[in-house]
């Protein structure tokens, strides 16, 4: 953010995110204050601009010089200014939005009750037919045995749902939305050289030519990365999601991955299990040697392995 002398940027707000906040050049003279309600703590939601008339006063007031670094939480709200001599540049690193327990649960409930419903006939069984003669809003006050019979069911059914909770699964979903969001690993040119990027172009007749990636049973390899794979049992099949094909640019892309075949899931998680240690091809738990290569070669094809030494000089 680029703010010219004497001049404010934005209006007072808090945020939905963690900000860290690093002054690059000139000053700027920032305000923090604590969320005024309970409501506003730990927001789900950034807010709209708010007037000073409501801030009271602050937490924190202070002017950030080149070099500094300010972080404030969640629901915090803040307001900065330039001073009238001095111009400023910052960056703003906004990070843990959409993070909380709640949107993990949101992501959980629908599934367990998916699981209930299917699993346990007592979910699928029919509600009381007169139910809506007594429940509802209007029906509050009223002192009824059938109210609380019904109350008691739900509550019932509601406990008995975590035991139909796929914790794990939700978890995976909520990771493979982290790695859609990931920028693509920074290679180093060791890493480039001993992964699919350091493989030189091949031209043939005018166009471009495959280059054969000779993997064997002796090639010793590991994940490029940690954190840039997430293995998902979904509806349609194992998947594994990556991040070494993510754009740069365009956030929009859909989300990179791969179907696996079941039996390569055990080679893909000694992979993870290894990290960062190398391991030979052959050390991978699939059933046959041609399977091993073939897992290999698929990886490393698609950026994830790299090897111990370059396959090509």
């Amino acid at each position: 953010y680029l703010t010219p002398p004497g001049t404010q940027g934005f209006a007072p707000h808090y945020d939905d995110i963690e900000a860290f906040v690093l002054q690059l050049e000139g000053k700027k003279h920032w305000r923090v204050y604590g969320p005024r309600t309970g409501a506003e703590v730990l927001p789900q939601f950034s807010s709209a601009n708010l007037v000073q008339a409501e801030l009271g006063e602050p937490v924190l007031e202070t002017v950030l010089e080149a070099g500094d670094l300010l972080y404030f939480p969640r629901g915090f709200i803040h307001q900065a200014d330039c001073l009238p001599d001095a111009h400023s540049l910052h960056i703003t690193v906004s990070s843990y939005q959409r993070n909380s327990w709640g949107d993990l649960l949101e992501k959980l409930l629908p599934a367990a009750l998916q699981m209930a419903l299917e699993e346990d006939v007592e979910y699928r069984q029919g509600l009381p037919m007169d139910c809506l003669g007594y429940m509802g809003v209007a029906n509050s006050d009223t002192v009824d045995a059938r109210r609380t019979a019904f109350v008691e069911k739900v509550q019932s059914l509601m406990k008995k749902l975590i035991d139909y909770a796929p914790i794990d699964a939700a978890v995976d979903q909520r990771a493979k939305s982290f790695l859609h969001d990931c920028l693509p690993p920074v290679l180093t040119q060791s890493e480039k050289a001993q992964s699919i990027y350091g493989f030189p172009a091949r031209w043939q007749d005018g166009g471009p030519r495959d280059v054969d990636i000779l993997i064997t049973k002796e090639t010793e390899v590991r994940l490029l990365r940690h954190g840039i794979v997430r293995l998902c049992n979904e509806e349609a099949g194992v998947m594994l999601y990556y991040t070494t094909e993510n754009s740069r640019v365009y956030h929009k892309e859909e989300p990179k991955f791969l179907e696996i075949d079941p039996e390569y899931t055990d080679g893909i998680e000694f992979l993870l299990s290894s990290y960062p240690n190398h391991v030979s091809v052959d050390a991978l738990p699939c059933d046959s040697l041609e399977d091993k290569i073939s897992l290999a070669t698929l990886l490393f094809e698609k950026g994830i392995l790299t090897t111990k030494k370059p396959l090509v000089q």
